[in-house]
């Protein structure tokens, strides 16, 4: 098996959704969508009888960030619109930045873990192109590496650890996750 294969296996967001739905979104009722526009996270309801969590423009990538967040939501928080969370737009400020980037840690992490394990290269996203504050994307970066390598000492969360047990499957990377696997982007 590969450590990372670097964009050599085509990603098709297709292939995500069923991975998603196979080895978790059956579990919990939750499926990934193709959106169009600005991701969201929806609970069921009387019209939809799943819930949706719904990525950007059909981006690989927004699909792996948004389901790093669901994977992150407990019971309650998977009820509410985008986990009862507040979302600071773009063309944040300088103390608005640092509390994104803080929350954004642990589901950067994950994202990355995800990532590496359908063998894609992982970027950081500090999100905030207009914004007064242009934000220090490598000390951001280190943060997000710093909790990667704590969650593979201490273990990945249950789903995390599920969904990237089946993205290595199907993309035929080395599980569980090595920390060598995350330090070539290191850099």
């Amino acid at each position: 098996m590969q450590t990372c294969l670097k964009m050599s296996v085509a990603h098709k967001t297709e292939d995500l959704i069923d991975i998603f739905y196979q080895s978790l979104g059956k579990q919990y009722n939750t499926r990934v969508i193709k959106g169009s526009d600005e991701p969201i996270y929806l609970p069921a309801n009387q019209s939809t009888p799943y819930h949706q969590i719904v990525f950007a423009h059909g981006f690989y990538t927004s699909a792996l960030h948004e389901i790093a967040h669901w994977c992150l939501a407990g019971e309650k928080r998977r009820q509410l619109e985008d986990y009862g969370y507040w979302y600071c737009p773009d063309g944040r400020d300088q103390t608005q930045q640092t509390e994104f980037e803080q929350v954004e840690i642990k589901p950067q992490a994950i994202e990355w873990c995800l990532s590496v394990a359908a063998g894609l290269s992982f970027n950081v996203s500090c999100d905030n192109l207009n914004g007064s504050y242009t934000p220090n994307r490598h000390a951001f970066r280190a943060k997000i590496f710093n909790q990667v390598k704590l969650y593979l000492a201490q273990g990945l969360p249950p789903r995390v650890h599920q969904l990237c047990q089946a993205l290595a499957e199907f993309y035929q990377v080395e599980f569980p996750l090595k920390i060598s696997q995350f330090n070539e982007f290191e850099r």
